[in-house]
């Protein structure tokens, strides 16, 4: 206590200096107020926002003159001299374009849109407001060239650019400058540790490569938000939604919402925020009951009607996979087996079939409660020591919550904890901070093997019932001058042999015998016997950057930053091969970058190079070159084009896992990961990379009766180790005003090269590749599939395009339409066991119409979007998703004397539902209400 008593002390106090206040406010070109404008000392980061009624109060220890300026999206910005203390000023803002507004992300600079040197996409506060989804995650879609894939209620995978997943390892996350990156997994859980609506100050979105500035993994796009400054944005916010959701298989369900912030500046040093919000409600339902085979790479998946026959294996119904046919046995054999045993009569397995027979699965909804909820929590502190712009800050971050995550199979997340804490040193110029990511798996668990290891208890058992039962039956029938051979009939004898056996050994939902055997199974984390997820997995970052441009008296703005990261994975071997321990690994990397304008300003050049060490892998340098120029007698017509490499590491699973998931085993490709031990296997890593046939000459080889040679993998360059991907990719845009319309245009080209892949390979158990010996293994089916991480020799590129029209309609109508283009250049002969796993539509057009004052304190939105059909890649299954039109639409009301807006929202309003990927459920309509206090 005698240590932390002073140190607050020094904390909250601090040494008095000058001081000059400011009050006014802030109108539109209308005379209407602008509530949450940026007020800011020129030349300073010192400054606040306007309240709900445009007003602001500012307080600023220098004495007058100076300068302060207004701003806000939409409009342009204003400045209005200071020359004494308690001045009264009035400000206007004409309004302006989406141009005009300002980002970092691009440069790690400050610089208007139109200034960017590469594609940009912003969302702040106004766009919060005008939102047509309940959370503003979900709203990123509507922004041009971005996609989001909607797996859950709270759990989205926002990405840009193509080869879309859940598990989006090519996108990055960032909030407030931290990776926000599951540790283990390398990707982000949607908004679950992000920020609550109340504490967003922006959301920028960069599509495309971004490696030169921000190094390994932003290959796709990456994603900032930004939250809110306390000594800016103080007061108290909050916010309470509810609703309900709509799907043909859950029905109606409610949901609740809130959340509120807290910020307050004690002083012009100090100052501290607290944000929290909590979701619940019920997730959508995932039902698919066919069963996709798997079918040669690059095709879609051919799809059997549930029950097509008494094997069926059902996507979404799970314990299915326990089957004879795993067991090397045949339903007549077992017939034969108790006939063996005197529990039939002699003769009786004559009449019993020798066909695959499959347990009676479990449906998703049997598996899962369908909880849907996320807690977020957000503490900081900010302290300025020298009362200037250089800033000590702490901050503490917290997520936990219930989803659906799909990968290769489904996944329970139940009550899932991520947290992260930073200490960060900041200045006009320069940053250093060092921040660690921590999470852990809760009671999460897989679906897929829960019902699997459901269904090995008592498999013997229910396999004979099941088959005692058949020749009963078949008996009866013959008895009674019946055909037991025809196949009508042999499909209503299954149906009765089903029922016989689950009537004795399939516990049922609900029954104290299902939910002891259920607990059981999800509480044990080894995949023999249980599904849960056991990750405790950690991330340790240190990251700073440097900018000369004082020192150089402006003439250029050149930075230097670093970054050091450090892996620990810990899976206690129920996900990664960490069985015997912990995994830890690092990385690290430089970047310069120089921006130079030139020609009276109109052309300003960027270039950049970037250098990353994996311990794995040889260093790699990401350069990149770009030209912006602003055109015209008014600079409103701005041309840019960019050259950049990026690239990718393999992220720790194509390392270190080692993960059974029924249909494949999947396997990392680090050399420490070759000779680790394998989940339901005697093999090895070395095994599937070494003594293995490629999937397709399998296929051909069943196909054509075993007359067709099989092709060895043996590490060489069908299927070798992994290494980093590299993008070589080209852009070009234009932003600016072509008469009464704000056009936003890009074209891009990528080409990859080395491009990260994942192969099914088949492996013989005893027998060896080198010799006749394998060739038998695969004749007699004694083989094990694997799924390798490993690299693509093959001709890999995309390209496409996005242009974005905006404009005023009858004057305060705000009309929007953008269209995306996206395709994939790959010729799949030239690799047939390579999954591009593109999976995002060719075409893609969205339209907005909207008007936040369509009378006083009235206004609305409506957002519509239609998809192409795309083909849809993934361990879990593949098959074409049709396409698809959403519209949304809100409206709002807005109470000024109680500093209130009310919202009145639906989404997907047609009702038709629709599917981001096979085996995720379809996501059917949302309605809400929201009030929403002082933000």
């Amino acid at each position: 206590m005698k240590t932390i008593l002073p140190i607050l002390m020094f904390f909250f106090c601090g040494l008095t200096f000058a001081q000059t206040t400011i009050t006014g406010s802030v109108k539109d070109d209308s005379g209407q107020p602008i509530p949450g404008a940026n007020i800011i000392v020129v030349g300073t980061s010192t400054g606040t926002v306007t309240d709900f009624d445009g007003n602001f109060s500012l307080t600023y220890s220098q004495n007058p003159p100076f300068s302060i300026q207004a701003s806000s999206v939409g409009f342009e910005s204003s400045t209005a001299e200071v020359i004494s203390n308690n001045q009264v000023v009035g400000m206007t803002l004409n309004e302006g374009t989406s141009l005009d507004e300002i980002v970092i992300s691009a440069s790690r600079t400050p610089e208007s849109v139109r200034e960017s040197p590469v594609t940009i996409e912003r969302f702040d506060t106004k766009d919060i407001r005008l939102a047509t989804s309940p959370d503003f995650y979900s709203s990123l879609e509507n922004l041009k060239g971005v996609d989001v894939n909607k797996g859950s209620l709270t759990f989205n995978a926002v990405n840009t650019r193509g080869f879309a997943t859940f598990a989006n390892t090519r996108f990055v996350q960032m909030v407030d400058g931290m990776d926000n990156s599951l540790p283990g997994l390398n990707f982000a859980l949607g908004n679950i540790l992000g920020l609550s609506e109340l504490d967003i100050n922006s959301v920028e979105i960069l599509p495309g490569a971004s490696s030169a500035l921000y190094g390994a993994n932003a290959f796709n796009g990456i994603l900032f938000m930004t939250s809110k400054d306390p000594f800016k944005h103080k007061g108290i916010s909050a916010y309470v939604k509810t609703g309900l959701t709509v799907q043909d298989e859950a029905g109606d369900n409610q949901f609740h919402d809130f959340g509120f912030r807290a910020a307050h500046a004690f002083s012009d040093k100090f100052a501290a925020k607290a944000s929290f919000s909590y979701l619940r409600g019920t997730d959508w339902f995932a039902s698919d009951d066919s069963q996709y085979n798997l079918g040669p790479v690059g095709t879609a998946d051919t799809i059997d009607p549930f029950r097509s026959s008494p094997a069926h294996d059902g996507l979404n119904i799970y314990g299915d996979e326990v089957s004879l046919g795993v067991l090397g046995l045949n339903l007549n054999q077992v017939a034969q087996q108790l006939e063996a045993g005197g529990r039939l009569p002699p003769g009786a397995s004559a009449l019993v079939p020798a066909v695959n027979v499959a347990r009676t699965g479990y449906r998703e909804s049997d598996l899962t409660d369908y909880k849907a909820e996320s807690l977020k929590a957000y503490f900081t502190l900010h302290y300025k020591p020298f009362g200037d712009n250089t800033e000590v800050l702490w901050s503490s971050k917290f997520g936990t919550g219930s989803s659906i995550y799909q990968g290769s199979n489904r996944y329970a997340i139940r009550d899932f904890a991520l947290q992260q804490h930073k200490l960060e040193f900041r200045g006009d110029n320069f940053f250093l901070r060092g921040y660690t990511t921590i999470e852990n798996a809760g009671n999460s668990y897989d679906m897929r093997f829960t019902g699997l290891n459901m269904n090995r208890v008592g498999a013997t058992e229910w396999f004979g019932a099941y088959a005692g039962a058949y020749a009963l039956g078949a008996g009866q029938i013959l008895a009674g001058g019946g055909n037991p051979s025809d196949p009508a009939t042999q499909t209503q004898i299954h149906a009765g042999a089903r029922v016989f056996a689950d009537d004795l050994f399939t516990p049922q939902p609900g029954t104290p015998e299902f939910n002891a055997l259920f607990n059981k199974v999800t509480n044990d984390p080894d995949v023999t016997t249980g599904s849960k997820l056991v990750d405790e997995s950690k991330m340790n970052v240190v990251d700073g950057n440097y900018n000369f441009k004082d020192l150089l008296n402006n003439a250029l703005d050149l930075q230097l930053g670093i970054q050091y990261r450090q892996y620990s994975l810990n899976s206690g071997g129920s996900i990664f091969t960490d069985y015997d321990g912990s995994i830890d690994y690092n990385e690290y990397g430089a970047y310069l970058q120089g921006i130079k304008k030139l020609m009276d300003d109109r052309l300003k050049v960027t270039a950049s190079i970037r250098y990353d060490k994996n311990e794995f892998f040889d260093a790699s340098y990401s350069p990149r070159l770009s030209f912006v120029y602003a055109a015209g007698e008014n600079r409103d017509h701005n041309f840019r084009a960019s050259f950049q490499t990026g690239f990718r590491n393999p992220d720790t699973q194509a390392l270190f896992i080692g993960f059974d998931v029924s249909r494949a085993i999947l396997v990392g490709a680090a050399p420490d990961n070759l000779d680790r031990r394998l989940p339901n296997t005697n093999l090895t890593g070395r095994d599937a990379y070494f003594n293995s046939y490629t999937l397709n000459s399998v296929q051909a080889f069943a196909a054509s009766g075993g007359t067709t040679p099989l092709e060895a993998v043996q590490g060489t360059g069908i299927t070798p180790l992994i290494e980093q991907e590299k993008v070589t990719a080209f852009d070009i845009g234009y932003r600016g005003k072509v008469g009464f319309l704000t056009v936003d245009f890009n074209a891009y080209y990528n080409s990859y090269d080395n491009f990260a892949a994942q192969k099914f390979v088949v492996t013989p158990k005893t027998g060896s590749v080198s010799d006749a010996s394998g060739v038998g293994d695969v004749a007699t089916g004694n083989v094990q599939i694997f799924n390798v991480y490993t690299n693509s020799s093959a001709d890999v590129s995309s390209y496409g395009g996005v242009i974005g029209l905006s404009t005023k309609i009858a004057k305060d109508f705000d009309f929007g339409l953008n269209y995306t283009y996206a395709k994939l250049d790959f010729d799949q002969a030239s690799d047939p066991d390579f999954s591009a796993g593109f999976n995002t539509p060719e075409h893609k057009v969205k339209v907005s119409l909207g008007n936040s004052n369509l009378f006083k304190d009235f206004g609305f939105n409506i957002n519509a979007r239609w998809s192409d059909e795309y083909f849809w890649q993934a361990t879990i299954a593949n098959t074409m998703i049709p396409s698809r039109t959403v519209v949304d639409a809100q409206i709002n009301y807005s109470v000024p004397s109680i500093k209130s807006t009310f919202k009145i929202g639906g989404t997907n309003l047609g009702g038709k539902e629709y599917q981001s990927a096979v085996g995720s459920p379809f996501i059917g309509s949302q309605y809400f209400v929201s009030w929403t206090i002082n933000n």
